[in-house]
Order: C-alpha cells, then structure tokens, then sequence
C-alpha cells in the first residue's frame, strides 16, 4: 500500500489520455490508443489473454487488428473498452452476463465483442460491480448483466441479462 502517489511506467515516451480505476485493478489508454492494464487478474480482467496472473505493471490488451481504443472502463471484475469503430468489448468475469456476449457466462481473458444492435454504436460505457451499461449513438441506453435489484433498468423480473436489453 502506498499513501503518496506512484508513476506508472507506460512504456517510453507514453503517456495516459484516460484511466479507469476498478475492484482491483486499473486499465489506461495510452496517446497511441493502445489500452494497458494491471492489478489483480484473477477473471482475466487485466484482458491480456494470460494465465490469469496478478500484474504489477501495465500488460497491453489486444484489441484486435488495427483497433484502438476511445474510452475503458474497469468493473468490479471485468473491463469494458469502446474502440475507434465504435464497437464495444467487455472481459474478465462473467457469472452474471456482464460481458454482454451473450455466451454461457464463463470468464475470458481477452476482449469479447458486444452485439448493440444493427448498425448500432457505443459512445460511453461505465462497467459496476457486475452489470454494465453503455449509451449508444442514437442516444439509447442498454444495460446487461447482474439484475437482482433491477440495475438493468428494463422494467423485467430482474433477470440476469448475457446481451445488452433496452432501458425506457
């Protein structure tokens, strides 16, 4: 623990244009739109496709061929990340459908897509504890994930949701 701020090293001559701060672990988009992240590691959130292993320095996430982020954001035990395309990808846990990949809820360690809809784009995503959310750009809202308290927003029976659901 430290109680004074530490540097992180990023790589030479990089430097942070955004970073998001999670359960226990931190990711941070670089100038060059590549995405870094490191800490606790034990869902895969860190998204470097390892062996789940703690990390104490910065480890890049591949975002896929030619892929860069835009914005990121860190969950209780998963990252989401917004791209240039406006394509969103979510990794790490997953036991309640807050990857929104609609796959059968087991933790990854690299980037899985989202499906927002035909034609549709991500402008802002905020990952929480175990559902995420992100607005896309027609301005809607979806939601997916943990639902027991109706954090989906979609007016259900708060049940867990593996895909993104509309909220009103």
């Amino acid at each position: 623990d430290k109680n004074t701020p530490v540097s992180v090293s990023l790589g030479t001559g990089r430097t942070a244009v955004a970073v998001s701060a999670g359960e226990s672990h931190t990711c941070a988009i670089l100038d060059d739109g590549s995405l870094k992240c490191w800490g606790y590691d034990n869902y895969g959130q860190l998204g470097d496709g390892g062996s789940n292993t703690d990390k104490n320095t910065p480890v890049s996430v591949s975002l896929g061929t030619g892929r860069t982020a835009v914005a990121v954001s860190a969950g209780g035990y998963h990252t989401c990340a917004i791209l240039d395309d406006g394509s969103l990808k979510c990794w790490g846990y997953d036991t309640y459908g807050q990857l929104g990949d609609g796959g059968s809820n087991p933790a990854k360690t690299t980037p899985a897509s989202v499906s927002l809809g035909t034609g549709r784009t991500a402008v802002a995503v905020s990952a929480g504890e175990y559902h995420t959310c992100a607005i896309l750009d027609d301005g809607s809202l979806k939601c997916w994930g943990y639902d027991a308290s109706g954090q989906l927003g979609d007016g259900g029976s708060n049940t867990d949701k593996n895909t993104p659901v509309s909220v009103s």
